[in-house]
This record gives structure tokens, C-alpha cells and sequence, in this order.
């Protein structure tokens, strides 16, 4: 190897091992170009060094990213491209790009390839070019182009070790994409994971989050902070009137509308359906009323929905750190309850009223504990039978949950049905109800015992948009006849909300959904709006039906309901039967069906058809007839 070949070769070494350093030091691809340009002039000694991407346009057009040398205004001439069929598409990047292997003018005054830039190259002491393809991703995407002042360089050693120096730096541009597409992936995950992708809000997961950080940092520095529930009131109304796409884009604008009316360090999150909630990062009760008046004054102007204008209202409940809940859960969990009383106020807003009383820390330990038994489906399905009096055969069962806590043994249940209408755990709690109901239902038929489960749900529930779709796709999930499943409202539960729970009643009742009314005579519901229900039977409360046999008043208030529920063809389920005595008291009075002691307390529901079987209760025979309801 000779003097010449020796220097070239030295040159092309001190260019690899440049980018090799370079590789490792860049933070990105643009540096990454820049600094490669720069080893191999500055550090290399070759005259020139330039990057250009292949464009996909109608020229084919090469655009340069990045150089060094003695450049002075050569690449802004007119630019080369990668298009075979012009002058300017024959170069050394042209013929790289296209062809994907090396490209070398030997003698840019004699290679009639380099025509229309050899004035140029000429004038800036360029003698001879190199163009290595940069193969990027599995395709080449550009080129790095390499000029010598000398004619004839770029021989076969020099050639490789510049080629091994554009394979790293084709490497390290794929690499730093990959890291990019990374971040991007982990981005996308994290947002959708952390991030509601109908309002574009932080959701419910990521409050989690910042209420733990925020606690942390609260018992750090023993201060407090406030953490409002905001529920849109009748919003359920405005999804039925506008439909559910008018809906959506009311609650993408209600989003900014909160946001403009708090300050930057309040955090604003949607945690589902008509609800947000406001985490504020420091003070107390009155700091948080004077949030919640705020955010009440924003949405004092109507939206413009579907070319109408809505009014917007809504409730506010309000818990604060530490009074409240030392835990993210208890947190939410008290400004829910408390949003719920705010509806009831004329401020739109309310404080927890919650203390630090044995038996509230108590409650608010088994909020938590019947959340997660919830979830981890550890509550107990029981069930109580009805029979027909004049028959005495079985005609269906009332579907009943309970809950075996681990310390405190079996919970009462009207502790349970509190706690969870306190907190807005009765929506999970039903659902969990009405799924086992329905799937006792399927075990029962797969055994040839038929009968109709009954299900309690409460006002809440007749406010929810889509309880009524939840309760089809139940059904469709176990293939149940809607005639197998039977829903029991409370009077009271009605009279809070009249309209709406008629709307939710009239649409289950046409799915062949048989409707109760439980606890008749206790709501003070009025003769005609009875009369516009669809309901099938009135089940008269215990409270009356246990005193029957010795009480007069309650004899007459038993023997009216019955009276009024034939009138309106409706059937009767006397509930509370104890005894013998009660039995025959409601025969003669005319009642339809019993419910109570006298047949059995209510058992777990698996047991249900080996009791059935020792017991001397027949089984009825279940029919649906035209009208959807069930007869024994």
C-alpha cells in the first residue's frame, strides 16, 4: 500500500471511529446527522459532507438534512434527486438512493454523470464524490455524500470503512426512530390508560393518582385540601331528548367551560358518565365552596346543543383532607355521598357532614370492604320464596344479597343497601345482583325448575341511562327468558323521580319483564299515577301483613290495597308471613301470593331446589302468556 492509499485509508478509520463516538453521544436524529457531517470534515479531513432524505413527491426531490464543509451556498442550487429519468437524478445521491449500493465519481470534471454541478465543485475544490445509501428501517431512505479534494479517491479499503461508517449511521437514525415510536406507544398508553378519550380529560385512574400524591404530600406539610364530586343534574333527560351524540358533544364543550373557571393548579378529572371531579391543592371547607360556587357560575350560560340552547345544571359534594378519609377511596367516596345531598340544596353544593366517630371510621372501612367484595364477586346470592295461596305451589323467589364479612360475620342487610345507597355503590351492587339472579336462573333451568327471581333496584338505578340497556345484555349473556327475571321497585323509589322511573319501567315491562311494586302503602304514591305504571303485582309491606291477625287498621289497609290492586288487575303479594294464621287471614281476604317465615327464611340459592324438593311447597308450572306475564 503506498503513501496516497495509506493517507486515504487513515482518513476513512479517523471518520469511523468519529462516528462511532458520535453515535453513542447523540440525544437526536437532527444532531445525530449534524454531528456525523462534522467528524467527517473536521475530524476525517475530507472537504465536504452532506445527508439528504429521499422525498416521495412527483420530482423525487432529495432534501438536506444536514452538513459540513465548505459548503457556501453548493446544496442551495438547484437540489439533486433520486429520479433516473433527469440530468439531476444521476449524481452520486441519486444513483445511491435508487440503486441502494454505493455510488463514486472518480473525477467530477471528467463524469459526464456530474454535469450540472462540476462549475460548482469546481469552484470549491471538489475533485471526487462518494454517495453510500443509507438503508434505514429496511429501505434506504437517503444518502450521506462524501467529497475529496483529490481525484480517484475512494478506493476499495477506503470504500469499506466508509461504507461501515453510513451502515452505523443508518443504524443510529433507525434506532433513535425506534426510541421515538416508543415514546410515542407508551404515550398513547399512558393517555388512554390515564386520560378519557371522549372529553380528553384526566380520568378516574388518574385522580387515584393525584389524590395519592397529593395526600402524601399533605401529611408532609399538615395542611388540608378540599376534593369536589360534580354530577350533572337531568342529564340523563338531555341524552333522551338530543340523543347520544348531541350528548357526547355537550360534554366535550362542559369540559372547558369547568376548566376556564379554576386556576391552573386545580385539577379537573372525568370520572364517568355525568360526573367530574375538582382536586384543589390546598385549604379548607370554605376553599372549597368558594371552587364549587365558581364552577356553579360557569355554567350559569346555556350550551348551544342541536341548534338549541341547554341549560346546564348541576350538584357539588365536597370532602376534605383529613376530616373526611386519609385514603383516595373514602375521599371520593364522602364528596359523592355529599353531591347527593347537594341535590337537595338550594346552593347546588354541600359539605360532607362526616367526623372521626369510632362507628363513622367504622362505615366508611366497610365503604371500601363492600366495594372490593363487589369487584371480586365475594357477596352471596340468597333467595326467599313466593308461593300461591289458593294452590300452595311455588311461584317464584325474591333474589336477596348477602355479605359475609370477614371480621364482622354476616352484615345485616339493610346496613349493606344503606352503605351502598350512601355512596353510590348500589349501581354496582345491583348489576351484581341482577347478573347472579340471572345466573341462578340458568343453573335452575338446566335442572328443570323454572322459576321466576325477583330483584330489588332503587331510584338511582331508574335515574341511570343505560340501566336498561345493562339489564338486556345481561339477559342476552345467559339466555334467560325476560319472563325469568322480575324487577321490584320500592313506592318510595318511585315518587322520587316519577317520569323518569315510568319511562325506564314502560321499557324494561315491554321486554316481558314482569314489574313490582315493593312496600306498597308506605309511599303515599297517588291512585292515578298508579294507574299509568306498567305493573304487574303490588307486594303489600310486612308492617301491615304481620298485624293482620291482630290488629284491625292493619286488616282494613291490607284488605283495601288487595281491593284496589284487583280492580286495576293487578296481583297481590302479601310479604311478612310468618305463621299459619297469617296465611289463612290473607286467603280470606283474597291476597294473591305469600311471602315469609311460613314457607322458609330466605336460603342460599343454591340450596334452593333440594329445599324445594324435602320441602312440602310443589313447584308451580312457569307459563308466559300474551302479556308478558307470569302465571304459575
Amino acid at each position: 500500500m503506498d503513501s496516497a492509499e495509506l493517507v486515504r485509508v487513515n482518513r476513512a478509520l479517523m471518520a469511523l471511529s468519529a462516528g462511532n463516538r458520535t453515535l453513542l453521544r447523540a440525544g437526536g436524529e437532527q444532531e445525530l446527522l449534524e454531528e456525523m457531517c462534522r467528524a467527517v470534515v473536521e475530524v476525517a479531513g475530507y472537504r465536504m459532507a452532506w445527508v439528504g432524505y429521499a422525498q416521495h413527491d412527483a420530482e423525487k426531490t432529495i432534501r438536506p438534512m444536514a452538513y459540513a464543509g465548505f459548503e457556501s451556498g453548493f446544496l442551495q442550487r438547484p437540489g439533486a434527486t433520486w429520479d433516473e429519468s433527469t440530468e439531476r437524478g444521476r449524481g452520486a445521491s441519486g444513483n445511491a438512493i435508487r440503486t441502494g449500493k454505493p455510488f463514486i465519481v472518480r473525477d467530477v470534471q471528467t463524469d459526464p454523470y456530474f454535469a450540472p454541478w462540476r462549475e460548482a465543485a469546481t469552484k470549491r475544490g471538489y475533485a471526487s464524490v462518494l454517495g453510500l445509501p443509507l438503508r434505514i428501517d429496511g429501505e434506504v431512505g437517503g444518502a450521506l455524500v462524501i467529497y475529496a479534494q483529490e481525484p480517484d479517491a475512494f478506493d476499495q479499503a477506503e470504500l469499506e470503512l466508509l461504507s461501515e461508517m453510513a451502515d452505523d449511521l443508518a443504524y443510529g437514525i433507525s434506532a433513535l426512530r425506534t426510541r421515538i415510536r416508543q415514546r410515542e406507544a407508551e404515550e398513547k398508553i399512558r393517555r388512554m390508560a390515564f386520560y378519557n378519550p371522549l372529553t380528553g380529560l384526566p380520568n378516574r385512574l388518574m385522580l387515584r393518582q393525584r389524590l395519592e400524591q397529593a395526600i402524601a404530600d399533605a401529611k408532609r406539610n399538615n395542611r388540608s385540601f378540599p376534593l369536589l364530586v360534580l354530577d350533572l343534574d337531568r342529564f340523563r333527560e338531555i341524552n333522551e331528548a338530543l340523543g347520544y351524540v348531541q350528548a357526547d358533544k355537550l360534554l366535550q364543550e362542559i369540559g372547558p367551560r369547568l376548566a376556564k373557571a379554576l386556576a391552573e393548579q386545580e385539577f379537573l378529572a372525568y370520572i364517568g358518565e355525568d360526573a367530574f371531579a375538582v382536586l384543589l391543592p390546598g385549604g379548607d371547607a370554605e376553599h372549597g365552596a368558594d371552587a364549587a360556587r365558581r364552577i356553579l357560575k360557569a355554567l350559569d350560560q346555556p350550551f348551544e346543543a342541536a341548534g338549541l340552547l341547554i341549560d346546564v345544571r348541576a350538584s357539588i359534594g365536597i370532602a376534605l383532607f383529613p376530616g373526611h378519609g386519609a385514603d383516595p377511596d373514602s375521599l371520593i367516596l364522602r364528596a359523592d355521598a355529599a353531591m347527593y345531598q347537594a341535590k337537595h340544596s338550594s346552593s347546588g353544593y354541600a359539605v360532607h357532614p362526616g367526623g372521626k366517630s369510632r362507628e363513622h371510621a367504622r362505615r366508611l372501612a366497610l365503604v371500601g370492604e363492600l366495594h372490593r367484595a363487589i369487584q371480586d364477586n365475594e357477596l352471596l346470592l340468597y333467595c326467599q320464596p313466593k308461593a300461591h295461596i289458593r294452590t300452595g305451589t311455588l311461584c317464584g323467589a325474591e333474589a336477596l344479597v348477602r355479605w359475609r364479612h370477614p371480621r364482622h360475620g354476616m352484615m345485616a342487610l339493610t346496613e349493606v343497601i344503606q352503605i351502598a345507597e350512601q355512596t353510590g355503590l348500589i349501581r354496582p351492587l345491583t348489576y351484581w345482583v341482577i347478573g347472579s339472579a340471572l345466573r341462578q336462573c340458568h343453573a335452575w333451568c338446566e335442572a328443570g325448575c323454572e322459576i321466576p327471581l325477583a330483584v330489588n333496584v332503587s331510584a338511582r338505578n331508574l335515574r341511570e341511562p343505560l340501566f336498561v340497556d345493562r339489564v338486556k345484555g345481561l339477559l342476552s349473556t345467559w339466555g334467560t327468558d325476560p319472563g325469568l327475571l322480575q324487577i321490584e321497585v320500592t313506592e318510595s323509589a318511585l315518587m322520587e323521580d316519577p317520569a323518569g322511573a315510568l319511562e325506564t319501567l314502560t321499557r324494561l315491562h315491554a321486554m316481558g319483564i314482569e314489574i313490582g311494586i315493593d312496600d306498597f302503602g308506605t309511599g303515599y304514591s297517588s291512585l292515578s299515577y298508579l294507574k299509568r305504571l306498567p305493573v304487574d303485582t303490588l307486594k303489600v309491606d310486612q308492617s301491615f301483613v304481620r298485624d293482620i291477625a291482630v290488629d284491625a287498621n292493619s286488616a282494613t289497609i291490607v284488605q283495601s290495597t288487595i281491593d284496589l290492586a284487583h280492580d286495576l288487575s293487578l296481583k297481590v303479594v302479601g310479604e311478612g308471613v310468618e305463621n299459619r294464621e297469617i296465611w289463612d287471614r290473607l286467603a280470606a281476604l283474597g291476597c294473591d301470593m305469600a311471602q315469609g317465615h311460613y314457607l322458609t327464611e330466605p336460603l342460599p340459592a343454591e340450596e334452593f331446589t333440594e329445599w324445594q324438593r324435602r320441602s312440602p311447597w310443589r313447584l308451580g308450572r312457569y307459563e308466559t302468556g300474551s302479556s308478558g306475564r307470569a302465571s304459575g
